[in-house]
């Protein structure tokens, strides 16, 4: 559907040119080809030069469209060379009443065209293109009315009309194109929205005047009228660039945020959105470096999930999985901002905590206790805690690994004890009963 639409207008572009081009060949009759510039008093017919204008401008904004294929853009072509026909056709003075009369009605016919044509341009701005064929078919009863009725009853029936209409499409085009302006806040749509609002005011005068005139062309409001619509081209070439710049804005804020969102990706854990082993591959030679060059104190925290086998093989591994966020989301919580959490494998996480080796294991005393005692463990399988191993990266450390060996050993006999102290607490012997002495019988 789009393509057809811009084949029409394409079509419709390439006749108004060789119209315009044809009209512009031949100067106004009543000036004459040596009149056309009076040596003395410089005689030039204004609408004459306005149609050169807004040809000139209607070709600009073609080899604008040629770069970037936008609808709304062609739809301007159209519009300028609307008006740049119906220049042309108003300069034209015929000795022929009936063929002067049949061009002033079709030189207010392409007049409303042209600020129906800035109206639908308003539509597809920055949204689906979209041309549909009642806009075609609601011109025709325009068409027969502004070529027949100058015809029969005079050119004063089409002056009037025509510049009213005109007034009223070309202030809908105004009005939308500040909407855009409202939305956007680009200030191309300020200048073409109210520059139209001024045209469209500018005709409404033309509409008055042709009443007491009689169609009496005056200079001074054609001049300003002119002047308006130069801007008004400014202000198109202005928009185009000006949205080329917005769209290049929003790619690239989507880019980035694409990027950082796969940055996320690349460095979280799915399961339990703690950072993975990559990252901690990244940031440790970083904490590292600030380590050394500042003095702070850096330590290893090894948590491994007690009893997390026998959760994933009685329970299943929905289970196992449930509890894993549980732990990783505790962590989050209890961790400072500045420190890290890594989920370093299975059932295994890596806290990586600005401390020394003393406060470090203080801290896993806690996240150990804590744990236990959070509202959120009771829900879990019994049995299932943390074990803690802690170590403190030396200033002159370059081995990572084996420090990250060391926690992981130190988390085991952790492990180790915790289970020693269970198997004591479950084979302690029971109590013996106190014995009564039973009294004699007397």
């Amino acid at each position: 559907m789009i393509r057809r639409s811009a084949l029409l207008l394409a079509a419709v572009v390439t006749v108004l040119t060789l119209a315009g081009a044809a009209a512009a060949a031949q100067p106004p009759p009543h000036l004459g080809a040596a009149q056309l510039v009076d040596s003395a008093h410089a005689n030039v017919d204004l609408r004459w030069l306005g149609g050169v204008g807004a040809l000139v401008l209607g070709g600009l904004l073609l080899l604008l469209y040629v770069y970037r294929r936008r609808l709304y853009i062609l739809e301007w072509t159209v519009a300028w060379l609307f008006l740049a026909v119906a220049l042309f056709l108003a300069a034209h003075d015929s000795p022929n009443v009936h063929v002067r009369d049949l061009t002033v009605g079709l030189s207010q016919f392409l007049l409303v065209c042209s600020g129906l044509t800035f109206v639908v341009s308003v539509d597809n701005f920055r949204q689906r293109a979209r041309l549909h064929r009642a806009y075609l078919v609601a011109l025709l009863p325009l068409l027969i009315w502004f070529t027949l009725a100058p015809l029969a009853l005079g050119t004063w029936p089409v002056l009037v009309p025509g510049y009213l209409i005109a007034a009223g499409a070309l202030a809908t085009a105004g009005v939308g194109y500040l909407v855009v302006l409202r939305r956007t806040r680009l200030l191309g749509a300020a200048l073409v929205g109210l520059t139209f609002v001024l045209v469209a005011a500018a005709n409404v005068w033309l509409s008055a005047s042709a009443t007491r005139l009689s169609g009496a062309f005056s200079v001074q409001v054609f001049a300003v009228t002119a002047l308006l619509y130069i801007l008004a081209g400014l202000g198109m070439h202005l928009l185009v660039f000006e949205d080329m710049t917005y769209e290049l804005r929003r790619t690239n804020r989507r880019l980035e945020s694409a990027q950082a969102e796969l940055r996320r990706l690349v460095i979280t854990d799915a399961l339990t959105s703690c950072y993975n082993r990559r990252h901690f591959e990244e940031v440790i030679g970083r904490e590292i470096e600030r380590h050394k060059r500042y003095g702070i104190p850096l330590s290893l925290v090894f948590v491994d999930v007690d009893h997390f086998k026998a959760v994933n093989d009685s329970l299943g591994h929905e289970a196992g999985d449930r509890v894993l966020k549980h732990v990783a989301g505790f962590l989050t919580r209890h961790i400072r901002g500045a420190d890290y959490v890594f989920r370093w494998g299975g059932d295994e996480f890596l806290i990586l905590i600005s401390c020394d080796e003393e406060e470090a294991e203080r801290k896993g005393l806690e996240l150990q206790q804590q744990f236990a005692a959070s509202a959120e463990s009771a829900g879990l399988p019994a049995g299932v805690g943390l074990s803690v191993g802690c170590v403190e990266m030396p200033a002159d450390e370059h081995d990572v690994m084996e420090l990250v060996k060391t926690a992981d050993a130190r988390m085991y006999r952790d492990k180790a004890r915790a289970r020693a102290r269970r198997t004591r607490s479950f084979s302690a012997p029971a109590p013996e009963p106190a014995v009564v002495p039973r009294r004699s019988r007397s």
